[in-house]
């Protein structure tokens, strides 16, 4: 499948909007109280999960370089923009089902997240720019240098904030008590 720069732009666009229009209809704020930040790095804030981007920003890179990396493996025939496509879409899949009830309330039981509230609409949509740069990295380096900035950022937001998309991931589908200990005390 080859897309004309114009058509990915514009079904990048598509789904952009049904995910604002998603979030929406799940009364998520477009932005945090008090005002726009580029930056929130305190995991224990309400702001947290608001802004434009936050610790969480270095697992939606991540998810790019996963996306990315299995999408060459299953759809090698399809355009890169028609992966990134599919990769959106997964993304956006995952944020508007991360901003539902049920999984904000999943998520409440986390340690790290007994406040959270869901993503901004600000957030969620920057979660997927920052997939996006993520995918879009993954397509121009070599696949060990992909994995070693993966892992990097795993272990140093792992020592910032004692959580990452590992953890998250494993606390996500089987919590555990010695895990939660540990991230509630206070990050390093």
């Amino acid at each position: 499948m080859v897309l004309t720069r114009n058509q990915a732009i514009a079904a990048a666009t598509m789904l952009a909007a049904v995910q604002v229009a998603a979030l929406y209809a799940l009364d998520q704020p477009f932005t945090a109280p008090g005002g726009i930040a580029l930056w929130e790095g305190d995991v224990y804030s309400p702001r947290m999960s608001q802004q434009v981007s936050d610790w969480y920003s270095f697992s939606h890179i991540i998810h790019g370089f996963l996306f990315y990396g299995l999408l060459h493996l299953l759809a090698p025939r399809l355009s890169l923009p028609a992966r990134l496509l599919i990769a959106m879409g997964i993304e956006i899949g995952w944020e508007i089902a991360e901003n539902s009830p049920m999984v904000i309330e999943a998520y409440r039981r986390q340690a790290l997240a007994a406040g959270y509230a869901g993503d901004s609409i600000l957030n969620s949509v920057m979660d997927t720019v920052m997939m996006a740069s993520g995918f879009w990295l993954a397509s121009r380096l070599k696949v060990r240098t992909t994995i070693a900035l993966a892992v990097a950022m795993e272990l140093f937001v792992c020592v910032m904030i004692r959580d990452n998309l590992t953890l998250n991931i494993l606390n996500f589908a089987l919590p555990s008590q010695a895990v939660h200990d540990w991230q509630s005390q206070r990050a390093p």
